[in-house]
């Protein structure tokens, strides 16, 4: 069986590491750079990196930023936001990333998938969606819309529909941020997670809402997530890497040990 992984997640604004509850009311958590080298060192398996305003605000991501953490690490990251064309991605894999993220610049272009893939392999592409719970079945049978721009927008597409269109353009990863959980620390949404890890044939990440050890576990287990992002629990200093993976181990989930 492969390892899962487990993935801290930095959502950069302003250079500061900051989290808030479904998209809204950031508060400050840290410096990006102790943060990324403690991960690194305390057993991550990979990083993730966002300028969550940077596609809002429509302008480049934060390319020294992307080349400072680089140095510091010694783990795969993935890097997304402000990422608006081919030459963007080659820049954050020239500043030492191993993935890009693409999320609405997918949606409204989603061409550019593939040319991703022909131009920087499938399995550096990451395709990242914001869903939110809907009642609109009609429109969305899954039971869950793709938004974008930081839930700012509503598109009326069908979240597992767009996660099975994105693997066939070429996406190597889908993360799957539940806009409901985010933030929220009281699961993962398993539902939407287990749909499309069942309904796709490239690895699956949960993101949004961890909160606990079980969280995690059930993402692995009932989710069948092959990795999980967390954020407030490891950076309030709750968790560590370490602890988690443990009690990964103990519940019989396999996962990489550094210590």
């Amino acid at each position: 069986m492969l390892t899962k992984r487990i993935i801290p997640c930095l959502d950069i604004r302003n250079r500061k590491v900051t989290k808030g509850v479904k998209f809204q009311n950031n508060i400050e958590l840290g410096d990006p750079l102790e943060l990324a080298v403690a991960y690194s060192e305390g057993g991550a398996d990979e990083l993730v990196f966002y300028d969550i305003t940077a596609s809002a605000e429509e302008r480049p991501i934060d390319i020294d930023m992307v080349r400072e953490i680089g140095k510091v690490i010694h783990i795969p990251f993935a890097v997304g936001g402000g990422l608006h064309s081919i030459r963007d991605m080659y820049a954050v894999l020239d500043a030492g990333a191993e993935k890009v993220s693409v999320n609405s610049l997918a949606v409204s272009n989603p061409p550019i998938i593939a040319e991703m893939a022909r131009a920087l392999g499938r399995q550096n592409i990451v395709v990242g969606m914001d869903p939110v719970r809907t009642e609109d079945i009609r429109t969305c049978p899954s039971g869950y819309e793709i938004t974008v721009r930081g839930f700012r927008e509503r598109t009326g597409m069908d979240a597992l529909e767009w996660a099975k269109r994105a693997e066939e353009l070429g996406a190597g990863e889908i993360v799957v941020n539940s806009v409901d959980a985010d933030g929220t620390r009281a699961g993962y949404e398993l539902e939407l997670t287990r749909l499309i890890a069942t309904h796709t044939s490239v690895p699956t990440v949960a993101s949004g809402g961890a909160g606990t050890c079980q969280h995690i576990v059930e993402a692995f287990t009932w989710a069948h997530a092959d990795a999980a992002i967390v954020a407030s629990m490891v950076h309030t200093g709750e968790f560590t890497i370490a602890q988690i993976k443990d009690a990964l181990l103990q519940a019989g989930i396999p996962v990489r040990r550094r210590w």
